[in-house]
């Protein structure tokens, strides 16, 4: 009988025989020969960092951050805030009201009123510049003293046709976080 459950002759239908079903000897098992590949690719994860790659920091200038920049409106003196970043909920790019002490990046130390005129970016930050520069050392001193850099936040010619005057000044670690409020105390 000829078909799926017929053993060699002479066996009851639906019966094999061990000598049938037996492999090859020199054949290694398909576990046998991942072993190498599978190896080397443990060994390769073994040596990828564990955690992200370190970004570099970003340059915070002038266009770090700009008065159309969402969130950055609600920020008041003194408080710390996030630096720019994707929101998905927002669908766009926010910076966010962050505690001091809550691994914030940023801090509004100080506010200036630019004068009225026609548009004029670089005499805008010119003047963000110099006022932010004039606070910050009256606060802290040298940079290098203080370990702690600025930078203005401007109008934009959009918001400053719509009459927006006030340059928003920012503190920041060029290191990284600034582990809580860098506001001298009021002596």
């Amino acid at each position: 009988m000829v078909g799926e459950n017929a053993g060699p002759a002479g066996a009851a239908p639906g019966t094999a025989t061990a000598t049938a079903a037996a492999p090859d000897a020199t054949a290694a098992p398909g576990w046998r020969r991942l072993r190498w590949p599978l190896l080397g690719l443990a060994v390769v994860l073994a040596l990828l960092p564990a955690t992200e790659p370190l970004r570099a920091a970003p340059v915070k200038g002038d266009t770090f951050i700009d008065a159309q920049t969402a969130g950055i409106l609600d920020i008041e003196g003194g408080e710390c805030f996030s630096d720019p970043g994707y929101l998905a909920r927002a669908g766009e790019v926010v910076v966010l009201y962050r505690s001091c002490d809550d691994g914030a990046y940023n801090q509004s130390y100080a506010f200036l009123h630019a004068s009225d005129g026609p548009w004029n970016r670089p005499a805008l930050a010119a003047f963000a510049w110099a006022g932010c520069e004039r606070d910050f050392q009256a606060r802290w001193g040298s940079r290098e003293a203080s370990g702690l850099d600025f930078y203005p936040i401007l109008p934009t010619e959009e918001t400053w046709a719509n009459g927006d005057r006030d340059v928003m000044c920012a503190v920041h670690n060029p290191q990284g976080a600034l582990g809580g409020s860098k506001l001298p105390l009021a002596r």
